[in-house]
């Protein structure tokens, strides 16, 4: 698959150290970040292809959250003046690089980055990519087999970044999803900030869409009067088909699924979802830790982590819910020998 670059730059936000002084030592709740800007776009060659697409894949991977932008957003007012072609490309990235800068400087978390702002094309849909990039050292050996320090762009672990689709955008007023962020790891601290700094709302909440599908999987099988086998059966199957749409980097199509599922009560899943009302959209994300219960029971807590497949329930594992207690027929071989080690020392 091909990506096709339009316009593409990069700047740098440089954390101001003299910062650091005026602290006195005592807790820094934010951080100065100065920008040097780029005077002109970079060329489109085969590096900067391969930049973006590593990127695109990298970001494709990663768990990220939806948006809409505010009314008053100063950064859609400006995207709005690029993609009418009031401004250019270049004072667009100067302005986006000064604000993210200006946003960012509030956090303690702040460090030095390379600006990433891209127009690209994939799959006939055209994107606006932003991320704040940070560098790694590593080792180099030239062609005299001397050893060198380097330094490069680490492209596959990134946690500030979002990407508009703009075809979306454009073409659909009413859409909920055309923005999406990373949702990093450093807390909700670095979500928070990428929607203040794009002026940014909650759009498709992915987490909530999955859990309501599994609910109404749960809710079609009960009103067909399905039994403990066949609702399994059907758990199964949707599961496979997510399970495939996330290899596959797809979304779950409702209409897809619905055609793979029985017909119950003469009416098909697609149908059932619309006259209950779970306000299911017809193209979900998949969350996979939420889809793993429509397969597996499991959970931790007081130093016991237990996990096994729905359908060994009440076979090889027996629940005692007066007794709250489970009895395991069959343990796994790699447990018991460790248990067996454990008796003889």
């Amino acid at each position: 698959m091909s990506i096709t670059v339009n316009q593409i730059v990069l700047h740098q936000l440089v954390k101001n150290h003299s910062n650091d002084e005026k602290n006195n030592g005592g807790e820094q709740n934010s951080v100065a970040l100065d920008t040097l800007l780029r005077e002109n776009v970079l060329a489109n060659t085969p590096e900067v292809e391969q930049l973006m697409l590593e990127l695109h894949q990298a970001y494709q991977s990663k768990a990220k959250g939806y948006g809409v932008f505010q009314e008053q957003s100063n950064f859609a007012q400006s995207l709005n003046r690029l993609l009418e072609q009031e401004t250019d490309f270049l004072p667009f990235s100067h302005d986006c690089a000064n604000l993210l800068a200006s946003e960012l400087s509030k956090y303690a978390f702040a460090e030095s980055g390379t600006f990433v702002l891209c127009h690209y094309n994939f799959l006939a849909t055209d994107y606006l990519f932003i991320a704040l990039l940070d560098s790694r050292m590593s080792m180099l050996v030239d062609e005299k087999l001397d050893i060198h320090r380097t330094e490069y762009l680490n492209i596959n672990q990134f946690d500030i970044a979002a990407r508009i689709n703009l075809t979306d955008l454009q073409l659909n007023a009413n859409s909920n999803r055309y923005l999406t962020f990373i949702k990093g790891r450093v807390g909700r601290k670095v979500g928070d900030f990428f929607m203040d700094f794009l002026g940014a709302d909650e759009g498709l909440n992915p987490q909530v869409q999955n859990q309501c599908l599994l609910q109404a999987v749960s809710d079609y099988c009960e009103l067909g009067e399905l039994n403990r086998e066949q609702t399994q059966a059907v758990k199964k199957q949707v599961f496979e088909y997510c399970k495939g749409q996330i290899n596959a980097g797809d979304e779950i199509e409702l209409a897809e699924l619905s055609a793979e599922l029985p017909t119950l009560n003469e009416r098909s899943f697609n149908q059932f979802t619309q006259e209950q009302e779970y306000g299911l959209e017809q193209s979900i994300p998949p969350v996979r830790t939420a889809l793993k219960s429509l397969t597996k029971f499991s959970g931790s807590g007081k130093g016991v982590t237990l996990s096994f497949d729905a359908e060994l329930l009440n076979s090889r594992i027996v629940w005692d819910e007066l007794n709250d207690s489970i009895t395991i027929k069959g343990l796994p071989a790699n447990l018991r020998d460790q248990l067996q080690r454990n008796l003889q020392d």
